[in-house]
């Protein structure tokens, strides 16, 4: 099917003048696109372990380096662990450090990054259960104040909260966020935690999340956006262990949440390339088996499960990221759901997908100036290094940032 890309296009006015003003007629600029606008992103939590110097193993080291070689061929987006439980085990001593590390070796890469998330009721701190639940509202509102702070400048995107339909009914376990959720209810316990954020840093852009993408979550946002929570753009998750959803369904969930005008982040996508979990599982993570093994068959499958849904989203003006939750195969619940097998080697998806990403959907070609000196560089929308003369300038695409020229001195 033939899909229209032409929203993901930008297109600037250049200008190559001489040191003296004059300008430089007929000359060749060459346009060389170095990363997307668009969010392509993927697991890498071990960078955290990898750059605070946690990885001794020069064997792992190795191998993480092989990985991420990779992984930022292809990625210019990540997601950052800020579960409770594991972010500050201990009271008082949160792991601001090690994951600024992380956070900072990304950005060097040129790599924009979200912490995920700043309140859940799953992999919450255990120590906060001795406190009264007005003591654990305090004390989560303090964190994120302390977090979204010390984090400003560098990750400056935040999924805020994370599952909340089923945060004041969860029954698994007794946890802090769920007792205050069910005091506060949903719209109050959002808009509590949105707040805090907004508070700490204005400028970030804030995201509810949820593997919940029926009405329900609908109803919510609405119930959000009318009590004044600054949501800013809207997480989709899309655990596909039982099976694509096809298009369809997807486009259904597009209609959805399309209806608020707010970007759409496809913030957890998984698609196995083994079997397919049994339909009658309900919760994804009671699924228990000793082994899920990659197939070929199965590779083929979801990387055109995979080429499908890119295709889809990209498609769509209002989609602002595609996230693989996992990059290498075995992680989250043991699923062959990565662009890499275990040993490292590459699947049918990563070409595929490198192929949509750094083929189909890049620019790379050569202007030449007009009598005037200028020339338009027309290309998906992102980031360019121009060359003309022997002289280098970079130039971003963006949307909605089409009038003026810019000049380029050679």
């Amino acid at each position: 099917m033939a899909r229209d890309y032409s929203h993901r296009l930008g297109k600037k006015t250049i200008r190559v003048l001489a040191k003296d003003g004059s300008p430089i007629v007929g000359k060749p600029v060459k346009v060389e696109m170095q990363r997307h606008e668009f969010l392509f992103g993927g697991g890498i939590f071990d960078c955290i372990p990898y750059a605070a110097g946690e990885m001794k193993d020069p064997a792992a080291r190795e191998a993480f380096e092989k990985k991420f070689e990779k992984w930022n061929a292809l990625m210019n987006n990540a997601t950052l662990p800020f579960y409770w439980g594991g972010f500050e085990p201990e009271e008082g001593k949160p792991r601001n450090e090690q994951v600024m590390a992380g956070a900072k070796f990304l950005k060097e890469h040129g790599v924009t990054l979200k912490g995920h998330p700043l309140c859940w009721h799953t992999n919450c701190a255990n120590w906060l259960m001795k406190y009264s639940n007005e003591e654990i509202i305090r004390k989560q509102i303090a964190r994120i104040h302390r977090d979204v702070g010390y984090f400003a400048g560098v990750i400056d995107m935040w999924d805020v909260i994370n599952e909340v339909v089923i945060m004041p009914i969860f029954d698994k376990y007794d946890n802090a966020i769920t007792r205050i959720c069910q005091e506060l209810g949903r719209v109050k316990t959002i808009k509590t935690m949105f707040d805090a954020a907004h508070e700490t840093n204005p400028d970030a852009t804030l995201l509810i999340n949820d593997f919940n993408l029926s009405t329900n979550y609908q109803i919510l946002i609405d119930g959000c956006l009318n009590a004044g929570v600054p949501i800013s753009e809207i997480g989709l998750q899309t655990h596909q262990h039982q099976g694509y959803m096809g298009e369809e369904k997807l486009q259904e969930v597009l209609a959805r949440y399309e209806v608020f005008g707010k970007p759409m982040h496809f913030t957890e996508i998984t698609l196995t390339s083994g079997h397919i979990m049994p339909p009658e599982i309900v919760d994804l993570n009671d699924y228990k088996v000793d082994e899920w093994p990659t197939t070929p068959e199965g590779e083929d499958r979801q990387a055109r499960q995979f080429v499908e849904m890119y295709e889809i989203l990209f498609a769509h003006p209002l989609v602002r990221t595609a996230y693989s939750w996992e990059f290498v195969d075995g992680g989250w619940l043991g699923a062959p759901s990565g662009f890499l097998r275990k040993d490292g080697s590459t699947k049918p998806v990563y070409d595929a997908i490198y192929d949509l990403v750094k083929k189909q959907w890049w620019t790379n070609t050569e202007v030449v100036t007009d009598e005037n000196g200028e020339a338009v560089v027309e290309g998906y929308r992102g980031d360019y290094k121009l060359t003309c003369c022997g002289t280098e300038m970079d130039l971003a695409l963006r949307k909605g940032q089409l009038d003026g020229v810019k000049t380029m001195i050679v």
